[in-house]
């Protein structure tokens, strides 16, 4: 406790610094994520963290998931983490379990979150090819539409024509060895950008080995003055055991071995996409922007225990041994920004998505002697879910003085989803429904310096169900059809900007967010639904970077959040897996041309277990973790030591209490998933 309340009193310190802000003066930054178009950060009234590619080179991070925790300072858990940020879900909101539904992630504009619940697949980005990471922090539905609720991520990848070639190697605990190369080409206005990347682990826990392999490129024609045409892809593969959670709360029992009906189990998948990207400058005043995008996705989840009569106990459905998801996605977002000068800017866009995915489960022999038994009227399951949205949407910025705008924007998307079911256990049903959802935002913005704003802002944001959140279980654990959710309407007040001074950059917001019909999985009737009773969430978040000399840097940033139910029967209770405090500090310290060392410290405050809606249960733990890195350079070599969780802090940032399968039976239990001990890395890198 005494941790705690140390590290909120460290940021309520900084805070007061805001009333310093106008002593001096800093470049602004151009921003993509913000608008869809290059713009200026003064003319953008929300928090942004800009991530770039020289914080992460100056950083202890292996992955993406890594990257976002450490330097964004954004909540991370996940089932099977490991070495690679395997299944990692990012929490901007505070939104918990439902984290990947309400974080919008997104690879140079273009959305990655499937349209099921499960995670991106981060293998599919090596981090040796991001060029910069804009990190938005709350709603954003008028310019992204559906799952912006919570704020978006866009990672932006290395131009093809910014003419860097470099190779590295990484080698360390566990069994761990990563390869990364990325190599850029031009001819005249023609350039090429390609990388590879590949990711090998043994794992610390028992079956959690994972293989990752991904390649890509982006082909760049730059035609007149600033327009250009370009085509990417990309392609990954990923073959990853599960060891499955730790029963018991976070510290007991042995967090190595794999959880006994886990053993021998491994998720494969495979991703790829295309997509052709244009921006014309139609004239001095109006831009024509859009991308056509079309990725698909195959995964394969194996589970041998589930054909042993072992698993087939009284009381349970057998489960399938073999699981198979198939999907496709295609959208088309084309978009004008027109430049008014003086008057400020519209930008108008229309986006269409389809997306569908087919689901099948096969069951072993002796599984589907006890289907048989138990009454089953098929020896397999199979579903699909197809989803077809249009939205239009507009935007406005207008000065109301040399220093102040108003901007706002408006977006209506409509979504039609058909599904079909057909399982074991009930006859094959079919449903269709049609949903439209309102996006709105209205903000005023203060630039009085360069590079320094403060704003005030109002959003509606909205998120339409993932389509596995239309079925459900019933008391025996057999999968059930429950229906087309309605979307979800979160509605924010935030305050906040950016200043600079004192060699001291410094974004922070206070905020209040009010969702209803939030769409969220009930325990005590095992199914997905629309939550009747409303949930706030409010707190304030910061982060600052103060350069002390020439060599010496310094980064602390925090958020401090409640996120409550406002009503019901769970009036004044806290949202599970969402952590009240988070906070973070960085230092980095180069010696000479040569040496370069530092450090990070990320925190994360207690959380209620997933599935204690009446708070009435233990927490899971707060936990502080430390890495610290060194580097030498001579040339065009690098080398880079790391050690990761210096003190080797037996941790956990997610589990939950609920039915756990037992050999013989099922149980009310704790569980959860352990983050991994300490760890050595050793690289090197080649850069030409």
């Amino acid at each position: 406790m005494q941790t705690k309340s140390k590290i909120f009193a460290a940021m309520l310190c900084a805070v007061p610094f805001i009333a310093y802000a106008a002593t001096g003066e800093s470049p602004d930054e151009i921003l993509i994520t913000a608008s869809r178009f290059e713009e200026s950060s003064n003319h953008v009234p929300a928090n942004i963290r800009v991530i770039t590619r020289e914080d992460i080179e100056n950083s202890s991070s292996n992955n993406i998931p890594e990257v976002l925790s450490q330097l964004g300072g954004l909540v991370i858990n996940g089932s099977s983490l490991g070495q690679l940020g395997l299944g990692a879900s990012v929490d901007i909101g505070g939104y918990g379990a439902t984290a990947n539904s309400t974080t919008l992630i997104l690879l140079d504009g273009q959305r990655l979150n499937p349209i099921d619940s499960s995670s991106v697949s981060w293998e599919a980005i090596p981090l040796g090819s991001v060029r910069r990471i804009e990190i938005l922090r709350g709603g954003a539905s008028v310019q992204y539409g559906n799952g912006a609720v919570g704020g978006v991520i866009n990672i932006i990848t290395k131009d093809g024509g910014a003419n860097i070639n470099e190779v590295s190697v990484k080698a360390g605990s566990f069994g761990t060895v990563m390869t990364n190369a990325v190599l850029s080409l031009g001819s005249g206005n023609t350039s090429l950008r390609l990388n590879a990347n590949t990711a090998n682990t043994e794992g610390w826990r028992e079956n959690s080995a994972a293989n990752l392999y991904s390649v890509g490129g982006k082909l760049t024609e730059f035609l007149n003055g600033p327009n250009e045409i370009y085509l990417g892809v990309n392609a990954s593969h990923s073959n990853a055991q599960v060891p499955g959670g730790v029963v018991g709360e976070v510290g007991q029992g042995n967090p190595q071995p794999a959880k006994f009906n886990n053993v021998g189990s491994a998720n494969v998948v495979d991703n790829a996409s295309v997509w052709l990207g244009d921006v014309q400058h139609l004239n001095e005043k109006l831009t024509l922007e859009g991308e056509a995008m079309y990725s698909s996705r195959t995964s394969n989840f194996f589970q041998p225990y589930s054909s042993s009569v072992a698993a087939n106990y009284t009381g349970s459905n057998p489960s399938p041994t073999n699981s198979n998801l198939q999907s496709w996605f295609w959208n088309l977002t084309p978009r004008l920004k027109a430049d008014w000068g003086k008057w400020g800017a519209t930008i108008a866009g229309y986006d269409f998505n389809k997306s569908s995915e087919g689901s099948s489960d096969a069951y072993s022999t002796l599984a589907q002697q006890t289907l048989i038994s138990y009454g089953a009227i098929r020896m397999n399951d199979s579903g699909n879910a197809t989803l077809f949205s249009r939205s239009p949407y507009i935007m406005e910025r207008f000065p109301l003085t040399s220093n102040v705008e108003v901007s706002g924007g408006f977006r209506r998307q409509t979504q039609s989803a058909v599904t079909y079911d057909a399982n074991a256990y009930s006859a094959s049903a079919n449903a269709s429904k049609t949903y439209s959802a309102n996006a709105a935002d209205l903000a005023f913005n203060f630039s009085y310096l360069d590079g320094q704003k403060s704003f005030i802002k109002w959003n509606q944001s909205f998120r339409f169900p993932n389509i596995d959140e239309f079925w459900g279980w019933d008391s025996n654990g057999a999968r059930v059809f429950k229906g087309i959710l309605q979307p979800q309407i979160s509605q924010t007040v935030e305050f906040g900007g950016e200043w600079h001074f004192w060699q001291t950059q410094l974004t922070a917001s206070i905020f209040q967010s009010n969702s209803r019909n939030e769409i969220r999985y009930d325990p005590n009737s095992f199914t997905n639904l629309n939550d009747p009773n409303g949930i706030r969430r409010k707190g304030l978040m910061f982060d600052s970077t103060a350069y002390a000399t020439s060599t010496l840097s310094f980064s602390v940033g925090g958020k401090y959040q409640r996120s409550l139910y406002s009503e019901g029967p769970n009036n004044g209770n806290t949202i599970s897996l969402v952590p009240d405090l988070t906070f973070n500090a960085r230092a980095n310290y180069t010696l000479d041309d040569h040496w370069n060392l530092g450090g990070v410290v990320t925190y994360t405050g207690s959380q209620y277990y997933d599935g204690d809606l009446s708070n009435t249960l233990h927490k899971i733990p707060s936990a502080t973790v430390a890495d610290v890195y060194s580097s030498y350079k001579s040339g065009s070599w690098e080398t880079r030591l790391t050690i990761k969780n210096l003190a080797s802090t037996n941790y956990a940032t997610s589990g939950g209490y609920g039915s756990v399968s037992m050999p013989s039976s099922l149980v009310q239990s704790y569980y959860y998933y352990p983050g991994d001990p300490r760890a050595y890395y050793l690289s090197i890198k080649y850069a030409y």
